[in-house]
């Protein structure tokens, strides 16, 4: 592993709040297109078209 010195904490934590942050972005996205695409194709339903 790199030596990151004095700054080991101070980098770490960087690193640690970066990926929680990503992730959480990741999975709103997620969470988002799912419910976008159900009501999508429950618009597609109320309007009669199944194709």
């Amino acid at each position: 592993m790199v030596d990151l010195g004095k700054y080991a904490g101070t980098v770490l934590g960087a690193y640690g709040v970066t990926i929680v942050l990503l992730l959480g972005l990741v999975w709103v996205t997620l969470r988002k297109g799912a419910r976008m695409r159900r009501r999508l194709e429950e618009q597609e339903r109320r309007m009669g078209r199944h194709g």
